[in-house]
C-alpha cells in the first residue's frame, strides 16, 4: 500500500515537472547560439553585459559580454550611457538573428568598453560582427541632422564610403554647429555593427550605431569645401562621373514568377523571391525552374539583380501562389512573392503600354497591372464590370515606398489576362445609391488621374515637361473633386493644354455660353491653323468645343488631338460633375413638390442667424404655418389635388414675403417662415397677418373649389427663445394656441368658414 501511494505521488508530479519553466539564459553566447526557431519560444532571459549603445526613444539598446553582442529591444527610461554593465531580464524573439525583448533592466556599474574589431564592409553586409563593436575607416559622403520630432530633437545620420561600400553611421548626441566640416573627410568611426533590411527581413545595407560624436575621429580634413568647388555645367556633369565597382557577379536559381523580356524577371524560392533586371528576350516560360547570373545591387532599399542573363531549365515546378490579404501586402513581408488578393473593381484604365485594374480591398487601393509584351496592346482589354468582385494572381512589387515602412504601397503585376478571376458580379445600382455613386465617380476620376500621374512619372521621370503636364491634371482632378468655380476649372484646362502643345494658343467654346481661355483676336483674318475638338457628353449633344490655333506653316501631329481629346475628357468630366453637383445641392436644399426650400436648409439658415444675431446684438423672426383640414382635401379629392393645393399655398405664401425672407416646408403640411430683418414684434405680425390673408381667396381647379385656411404662430429671437429648438418650439406653441381658440372664436362670431377648409362648389 505504501508503493501504491509513493508511485501516485510520482505519477501526479511528472506532468508539473514536464511544464516546468526552462531556466533563464545566463550569457549572451547561448542566446547568440539559438536559432530562430528557437527563440520563437520567447525563452527567458536573465543575462549581463555591457551597453554599447542606446537609443531611448527608439527603445535601442545593444549589449556586449566579450566578443558576443545581442540587440535589446529596451523597456527602461533611464538613461544608460556605453560603458554601463546592465543585468537584462526578459525573453528570446526572432529577427535577423535572436534579439532579447527586455522586462527589465538594472544599472550594475560603469566599466570599461570593449575593444573594438577592425571590420571590413564584406564582414559587416554579411552580418558577421552583428550587434558587436568594430572600427572602420571611411570618407564622409553625406552628413544630415536628423529630422526633429517629439520624441527627440538631435541625432545625425552620415553616409560612409568605405573599402567595397556605402555604411550609414546613426549618431546619438547633439548636432554640431557645422556637420560641413566632416563632408569629404576621412574619418575612423567606432559603432557597433548592425544592418538595414526591408519587408522581408533581408539584408539590404550596412548600419553603424554611434554612441557619441567622440567616437568619430578625423584622420585627414577635407582638401577643400565642398562649397569652394568651381560651379561645374550641368551638361558636363556626367564627365566627372568615374565608378569603380568591385560588386563580384552572382548566380541564383529559382522558379519564374514573372517575365517581361527585355526589362525584368521574378524568381522565387521558398519564401524568398527576387527581382531581375534583364536586357533578355530568351524565350522564358512562367512556371519552369530558371537559372539568373548578374550583379547585386541594392534599389529603393531593396535588393535587386541586375545585369543579369537567364538560362531556363524547360523543368516546369509552378509556384502556388500565397493567399494574402491588403493588410499582409503592404506590410513589405512579401515584396516579389507569387500571391493571390482580392478586391472591388473600381476602374479598368487602358494605356499605350499597360492594362490597369484599379482596387478597392476594405477601403484600400491598389492597382493591377498587365503589361503589354510588345509595348502595344495587341488584343481587346479583359473586361471586367466596375463594382464586380476578383481576385488577381502576380507578382507583389512596391510602389514608390521605403521598404523600412510598415505601410507599403504595393501594385500586383500579372503575368497574363487569365490571371484575373471573376468571384462576384457588380450590384445592382438603386436609386439609394445615386448619391453614393457621384461620390464614388468623383473619387474614381481622382485615383485614376494621381495614379496616371504616378505612372507617367515613372516611366518617363525624365522628361520634366510631361511630369508638370500630369502634375496639372491631378491638381484639375482635385479642383473637380472639391466643386472649384467651373469658369476657372475651364480656364486650367485650356493653360494645360497650351502647355502640353508648347505654348499654341488655346480655348474651349461652351454651348449656350461663353468663350473661355486664350483666344487669339483678329481670328478669322489672322492666318492661323484652328484645330478642334468636340467635349463629348455623356448622354446627349456635345457640351462645347475645344480649340487650338498653330502657325499655317506648322504641320498636324498626333499630340494635337491627344492634348485636345485629354482636354475634352477632362472638360466633360468638370461640366457634368459640376452640374451633378448643383442638381445634389438642390435636392438637399429644395422640397420637390413645392419648390421651396426644406427643413434641413431652414434649420442650417436658423443656425447661422442666431450666431450673426449673437454677433451683432440683433433680433430676427419666425413663423410657424400650418394648413387646417388638410387631410379631408386628400381624403375627400385624392392625392392629387392635395399636392396642387400645395403647389398653390407655398406660391401664394411667397407673395406676400419680402426679398430676404425664407420660405421653408418643414414636412407634410406644415411650413415655416424666417424673417431676418426686422425690428420690432408688430413688423413681424403684419407678415404673418399677410400670410393669413392669402388664404381668402378659395383655390379654384379642375373641378373642385376650395376654401383654405391655415394657423399661425410666431417667434421672436431672443424675446421668445434663444436656441434654434426653443424658436421653433415656442412658434409651434403659439400656432397650437391659434388653431385651437379660433375656432372657438368664430363660433362666438356666428361663422366657422374661415377655419376650416371646405369642398366648395364642384364644377
Amino acid at each position: 500500500m505504501k508503493r501504491f501511494f509513493v508511485g501516485a505521488i510520482l505519477i501526479a508530479l511528472l506532468p508539473a515537472a514536464r511544464f516546468a519553466a526552462p531556466e533563464p539564459l545566463t550569457s549572451l553566447a547561448a542566446i547568440h547560439r539559438l536559432t530562430n526557431a528557437e527563440a520563437a519560444k520567447q525563452l527567458p532571459v536573465a543575462a549581463e553585459g555591457t551597453v554599447t549603445y542606446f537609443r531611448g526613444y527608439q527603445k535601442t539598446l545593444t549589449i556586449q559580454d566579450g566578443d558576443t553582442g545581442i540587440y535589446v529591444m529596451a523597456t527602461t527610461g533611464a538613461a544608460l550611457v556605453a560603458g554601463d554593465r546592465v543585468l537584462i531580464k526578459g525573453v528570446t524573439r526572432t529577427g535577423p538573428v535572436p534579439i532579447v525583448v527586455s522586462s527589465d533592466i538594472t544599472l550594475l556599474e560603469h566599466g570599461a568598453l570593449p575593444k573594438p574589431i577592425p571590420a571590413t564592409f564584406g564582414a559587416l553586409a554579411r552580418g558577421q560582427y552583428d550587434s558587436e563593436l568594430v572600427t572602420m575607416r571611411g570618407v564622409v559622403i553625406t552628413a544630415n541632422a536628423d529630422e526633429p520630432s517629439a520624441a527627440h530633437t538631435s541625432g545625425v545620420t552620415l553616409g560612409i564610403l568605405v573599402d567595397g561600400g556605402y555604411v550609414e553611421a546613426e549618431l546619438n548626441g547633439d548636432t554640431p554647429q557645422s556637420l560641413e566640416s566632416l563632408l569629404d573627410a576621412e574619418v575612423a568611426v567606432t559603432g557597433v555593427a548592425g544592418g538595414r533590411f526591408d519587408g522581408k527581413m533581408q539584408h539590404t545595407g550596412a548600419l553603424l550605431r554611434v554612441a557619441n560624436f567622440s567616437d568619430i575621429k578625423i584622420l585627414k580634413s577635407a582638401a577643400t569645401s565642398p562649397w569652394a568647388l568651381p560651379v561645374t555645367s550641368m551638361n558636363q556633369i556626367p564627365g566627372v562621373n568615374h565608378v569603380r565597382d568591385l560588386s563580384g557577379r552572382v548566380t541564383v536559381t529559382g522558379i519564374v514568377t514573372y517575365y517581361e523580356p527585355g526589362v525584368a524577371l521574378v524568381l522565387q524560392s521558398g519564401p524568398s523571391s527576387l527581382w531581375i533586371s534583364t536586357a533578355s528576350f530568351a524565350p522564358i516560360r512562367v512556371g519552369d525552374e530558371a537559372d539568373a547570373t548578374g550583379f547585386p545591387t541594392v534599389n529603393d532599399g531593396f535588393v535587386e539583380l541586375t545585369a543579369a542573363e537567364i538560362r531556363d531549365s524547360g523543368v516546369a515546378a509552378p509556384v502556388s501562389p500565397l493567399p494574402a490579404s491588403w493588410q499582409d501586402l503592404t506590410s513589405g513581408q512579401h515584396i516579389f512573392d507569387l500571391v493571390s488578393t482580392e478586391g472591388q473593381v473600381v476602374t479598368a484604365v487602358r494605356s499605350y503600354s499597360q492594362d490597369e485594374y484599379v482596387l478597392v480591398s476594405k477601403g484600400y487601393e491598389f492597382s493591377a497591372i498587365y503589361r503589354h509584351p510588345d509595348g502595344a496592346a495587341q488584343m481587346p482589354m479583359k473586361e471586367v464590370q466596375v463594382g464586380s468582385l476578383i481576385r488577381v494572381v502576380g507578382v507583389c512589387v512596391p510602389d514608390y515606398a521605403s521598404p523600412h515602412s510598415h505601410n507599403v504601397h504595393f501594385d500586383i503585376l500579372l503575368s497574363s489576362p487569365d490571371d484575373i478571376v471573376m468571384l462576384a458580379p457588380a450590384p445592382w445600382l438603386t436609386v439609394d445609391h445615386l448619391i453614393l455613386l457621384g461620390g464614388l465617380l468623383l473619387i474614381v476620376a481622382l485615383v485614376v488621374g494621381a495614379r496616371g500621374w504616378f505612372l507617367e512619372r515613372k516611366i518617363r521621370r525624365d522628361i520634366g515637361s510631361l511630369a508638370y503636364v500630369e502634375q496639372r491634371r491631378g491638381r484639375i482632378l482635385e479642383e473637380i473633386n472639391n466643386s472649384e468655380p467651373l469658369a476657372e476649372i475651364l480656364e486650367r484646362i485650356t493653360e494645360l493644354v497650351s502647355v502640353k502643345l508648347n505654348g499654341a494658343p488655346c480655348w474651349c467654346q461652351i454651348a449656350d455660353g461663353a468663350a473661355l481661355g486664350n483666344r487669339p483676336e483678329r481670328l478669322a483674318s489672322a492666318g492661323l491653323r484652328i484645330v478642334e475638338h468636340p467635349i463629348a457628353s455623356r448622354s446627349g449633344p456635345p457640351l462645347g468645343t475645344i480649340f487650338a490655333a498653330f502657325h499655317t506653316r506648322t504641320r498636324p501631329n498626333i499630340i494635337e488631338a491627344e492634348a485636345l481629346r485629354m482636354a475634352a475628357e477632362l472638360a466633360t468630366l468638370a461640366i457634368e460633375t459640376s452640374r451633378l453637383y448643383s442638381d445634389l445641392v438642390r435636392r438637399s436644399e429644395f422640397d420637390l413638390l413645392t419648390d421651396v426650400q426644406n427643413r434641413f436648409a431652414m434649420e442650417k439658415t436658423l443656425d447661422a442667424l442666431i450666431l450673426a444675431a449673437r454677433q451683432s446684438a440683433g433680433i430676427f423672426g419666425l413663423i410657424y404655418i400650418d394648413l387646417n383640414e388638410f387631410k379631408q382635401v386628400n381624403d375627400v379629392h385624392g392625392h392629387l389635388v392635395g399636392d396642387l393645393y400645395l403647389q398653390e399655398v407655398a406660391q401664394r405664401m411667397k407673395r406676400q414675403l419680402r426679398p430676404g425672407d425664407m420660405l421653408a416646408r418643414l414636412g407634410g403640411d406644415e411650413f415655416a417662415v424666417l424673417v431676418p430683418e426686422v425690428r420690432n414684434r408688430a413688423e413681424i405680425e403684419e407678415i404673418a397677418q399677410r400670410l393669413e390673408s392669402c388664404f381668402q381667396e378659395p383655390f379654384i381647379g379642375d373641378g373642385y373649389v376650395l376654401q383654405g385656411s391655415a394657423s399661425i404662430g410666431l417667434a421672436l429671437y431672443p424675446e421668445d427663445a434663444t436656441t434654434a429648438d426653443n424658436l421653433l418650439n415656442t412658434a409651434d406653441a403659439a400656432m397650437y394656441v391659434a388653431k385651437y381658440t379660433r375656432p372657438r372664436k368664430a363660433r362666438a362670431e356666428g361663422g366657422e368658414r374661415d377655419s376650416e377648409v371646405t369642398q366648395g362648389n364642384r364644377r
